[in-house]
């Protein structure tokens, strides 16, 4: 019966996509299109959510434990395949290379490790959060909620990602606002995870995920027969690839390509010359500002470049953080567009790394990335078997067993997108190096100037060197919208676009709808009714919940709307995180009866300081607040990034927590028992 559902629903989704299809080509306007995919998907999305509403607490909290294992397979590859997923993990393949499979490797891996260490047991335990689980392990309250707060605080990280993305393609598909854009969006969340919780949110992701992948292998599968002939795109891979290294060698060599490299150079170091005074720097640069448009009016200039200039003027950074903050960026993407080629290896393009001299920081660089490579992957690994909302999943499956299956079949619906997401970014890659590339400026296709009124800091192009044509280094495409403008660029149909849009709306409602019931239930039932009132009646704790999804959903929204950039580097952030919270807790709660509750706080407490300390202190915020000068660099151990704090965090909370648990009270008898009945098979298994 659930089969036959779904597949009515493939094939309605299908017609309705054949449907636009036709309608495009009878000259239905592009905002009709795109507002009929709003409208249709996230209207079947709300039905689900109305048609599974519920009071009862087991089918709000886990879906009842009545999800099969295939089900939940696909429930929680679209709870994973969030905005990031859907929309950056192409991206940042496209402007890394080599460097961004880091992603698809650390994430999928995590999947062995849920599968391993921690999914089975958790669905053996029971419950339902879980910060249950740590405090029924550990006992008392304050594994709990230090469990719960770490919960609130990792989910509503990653839902302000979810948010943003909403609506950043709310208003590309519909040409609202973003901010208007965010609330539209934000509707069809909050009638799924509202009305029925997990029951409502994981039928909705089943089919979320039908919609995100079609989405998804629509356009590539369309790019591949375009450029090769070969409807496998996995198979024209490699070829395309072999064809862009040969485009990258012939630029390396062009001297407008090296002119505007030096250009990007001279920009970083202005830059760099503006941060040893910002105040100064300030001055200099309204002055400027003010001339120039003296001077565009004089010159009678054209209105648009008049106007340009003065929002120029308005926007300035106006206090000393803001201008600081404003040339540090400006020196970075400055070094980045340096750097178009990223694809090469350091050494063969040293101004790729600024290093024109040759006197060894490219190849110091090229060491630090590769040593990042691997911590960034070790932190998503474990961050991924730790992120409380994909944990909550495995409580809704009927058995230890189908828990167990549920992760293969979640491994292989993530496996079809990531397999695809390495061919999308070298077609995108192809179609940008071979036929944008090169273009007069007055001849750039229509996403160009589209995408940069949008936002410049996704899209612009600068004529840096003059010569009237498109660099490679004077075209800056953010990763964020490389999956969304793929059709655009690739010439396909507007129903294509649309189509992306409306799957990568799916992503983000997805695991929008899992994360805030998570944030709601941790407050809810972890606190609230485990801690304030323990005898709360479960219909007070159901209302709770719901009353707190509207009220994280708003704050969230609200955090989203002041347009926070690439959004694959702020999800990383909750990643190491989760992993320094509760990777240590949970496997050593399962696999070691010594572990107490003296030694999961001091673990718990630890892994966080570290990891909040190291992102905090190399973000800069701590040198601003105290007003520290000492270089970035110092702050860095062996070079690691602060998106992989988690490498330094999880040992060191793992430390603690086995030398407090072995200087303290071995746990009691029940805690014990608890550790061996979790990990004993029972008949279900057998």
């Amino acid at each position: 019966m659930i089969g036959r559902r779904y597949a009515l629903f493939l094939l309605g989704f299908a017609t309705l996509i054949g449907v636009m299809g036709a309608a495009e080509h009878a000259g239905l306007p592009h905002s009709w299109i795109g507002a009929t995919f709003l409208v249709v998907t996230v209207g079947v999305y709300a039905c689900i959510g109305f048609l599974c509403r519920t009071a009862d607490e087991a089918e709000y909290f886990v879906a009842g434990r009545r999800v099969p294992a295939m089900y939940n397979g696909l429930a929680t590859a679209a709870d994973w395949m969030s905005a990031a997923s859907f929309i950056g993990t192409a991206g940042v393949l496209y402007l890394q290379g080599f460097a961004g499979l880091a992603y698809i490797l650390g994430w999928t891996g995590g999947y062995v490790l849920l599968a391993v260490l921690l999914a089975p047991y958790l669905r053996r335990f029971g419950q339902y959060t879980v910060p249950d689980f740590l405090g029924a392990r550990y006992g008392g309250h304050l594994p709990r909620t230090i469990g719960a707060l770490s919960a609130v605080a990792v989910s509503f990280v990653y839902l302000v990602v979810q948010i943003y993305g909403v609506g950043l393609i709310t208003s590309h598909l519909t040409g609202f606002s973003f901010e208007l854009g965010i609330f539209v969006g934000l509707g069809g969340v909050l009638v799924c995870s509202f009305l029925g919780g997990m029951r409502a949110v994981t039928w909705t992701q089943v089919a979320q995920y039908i919609v995100l992948i079609v989405a998804y292998l629509v356009p590539l599968t369309w790019l591949s027969v375009k450029q090769t002939g070969n409807p496998l795109a996995a198979l024209s891979y490699g070829v395309q690839l072999e064809h862009n290294a040969a485009r990258e060698r012939q630029l390396a060599q062009d001297p407008a390509e090296i002119e505007v490299a030096q250009r990007q150079r001279a920009l970083a170091v202005d830059a760099a010359r503006k941060l040893q005074d910002v105040r100064s720097a300030m001055a200099q640069d309204a002055q400027a500002q003010t001339r120039r448009i003296a001077e565009l009016r004089h010159a009678n200039a054209p209105l648009l470049q008049v106007q340009r200039a003065e929002r120029e003027f308005v926007q300035r950074p106006r206090t000393e953080d803001d201008a600081r903050a404003r040339y540090e960026r400006d020196r970075e993407r400055a070094l980045a567009r340096a750097a178009p080629l990223a694809g090469m290896p350091p050494q063969t393009l040293p101004f790729a790394t600024g290093d024109p001299a040759g006197d060894g920081t490219a190849r110091q660089r090229y060491q630090a990335e590769r040593v990042n490579f691997i911590a960034l992957l070790l932190c998503l690994m474990m961050g991924t078997a730790a992120l409380p909302h994909l944990l909550t999943r495995y409580y809704t499956t009927p058995s230890v067993a189908q828990a167990r299956r549920s992760v293969a079949w979640s491994l292989f619906f993530i496996m079809l997108l990531y397999l695809a997401a390495p061919t999308l970014a070298v077609l995108v890659k192809y179609e940008v190096l071979h036929n944008v590339v090169g273009l007069p400026f007055d001849q750039l296709p229509q996403w160009v100037s589209r995408w940069s009124k949008v936002d410049p800091n996704l899209m612009s192009v600068r004529d840096l060197n003059g010569d009237g044509l498109l660099q490679l280094g004077e075209l800056a495409i953010a990763g964020d919208i490389v999956v969304l403008a793929a059709p655009e660029i690739g010439g396909l149909p507007y129903w294509v676009t649309a189509l992306v849009a409306a799957g990568g709306l799916a992503a983000a409602l997805s695991t929008a709808d899992g994360l805030l019931l998570t944030i709601a239930n941790s407050l809810s039932h972890d606190l609230y009714f485990r801690l304030v009132r323990p005898r709360a009646a479960a219909v007070s704790r159901v209302i709770a919940s719901k009353m707190l999804v509207m009220v994280v959903a708003l704050l969230a929204a609200l955090i989203a709307a002041l347009k926070i950039t690439d959004i694959l580097q702020f999800v990383s952030a909750a990643f190491s995180l989760a992993a320094a919270a509760f990777f240590p807790a949970l496997v050593l709660g399962i696999f070691w009866r010594r572990s107490n509750r003296a030694g999961a706080v001091a673990g718990m407490l630890t892994g966080l300081g570290v990891c909040g300390w190291y992102m905090v202190t190399n973000l800069g915020l701590l040198r601003r607040l105290f007003d520290v000068t000492r270089p970035l660099a110092e702050c860095q151990w062996f070079g690691i990034e602060p998106i992989a704090a988690a490498v330094f965090a999880v040992p060191a909370g793992a430390l603690v927590m086995v030398v407090v648990s072995l200087l303290t009270r071995p746990p009691d008898a029940a805690q014990r028992a608890l550790v061996d009945r979790m990990r004993v098979p029972g008949p279900d298994e057998r």
